[in-house]
């Protein structure tokens, strides 16, 4: 079957989130997270090594809005229930609709850090991709010197499957470096 053809929601809920596909209009808040966030994301985001442009975070929102009618990949902005702010950003990347194996990428603002948001809301997007799209693997890789990004994978029971040696270079190609592997299985 054709991704295209596959239907679920375009938005759900968590109990503090409102998670839903990127929409036009919405790279003027990502624009804003970004930049305010830009020297934590700066050692682990190649595209974060320089500000960001309302015009170039539009361009990607609208990009993002057609990889996910496209079912390439699914980019998910995670705002707060109560006030509407963005806060966040996760994806469902890599995917093999086959397999149905899915990767979980994710950001969050710095001003928001700290919460427990990051941890709701890639909880939320498990249970959405095993409930909705019937995920059968969901992958998350870190580089091992992020320890932030590593605590969200063991907070939610992921099993690291591995460490995979000199997999990458460092964001500024100085370095080769390694990343974690986790997975959690249906």
């Amino acid at each position: 079957m054709n991704p295209m053809m596959i239907d679920f929601p375009s938005l759900f809920y968590t109990k503090q989130l409102l998670i839903r596909m990127p929409q036009p209009g919405d790279g003027k808040s990502v624009c804003e997270a970004v930049n305010a966030s830009i020297e934590e994301l700066k050692p682990w985001m190649k595209w974060a090594q320089k500000e960001h442009s309302e015009y170039d975070s539009e361009l990607g929102i609208r990009e993002a809005h057609v990889k996910f009618l496209r079912r390439e990949n699914l980019r998910f902005l995670i705002f707060l229930k109560d006030t509407g702010q963005f806060i966040a950003t996760s994806s469902l990347h890599n995917i093999d609709w086959n397999v149905r194996k899915f990767e979980i990428g994710y950001w969050i603002d710095t001003r928001y850090s700290g919460n427990g948001y990051m941890t709701e809301a890639v909880r939320g997007i498990c249970d959405f991709a095993i409930n909705h799209l019937d995920a059968r693997r969901l992958e998350i890789r870190c580089d091992t010197k992020n320890s932030k990004s590593k605590l969200i994978p063991e907070r939610l029971g992921f099993e690291l499957e591995g460490v995979l040696k000199n997999e990458d270079l460092s964001v500024d190609g100085s370095e080769l470096r390694n990343t974690y592997l986790f997975a959690r299985i249906k």
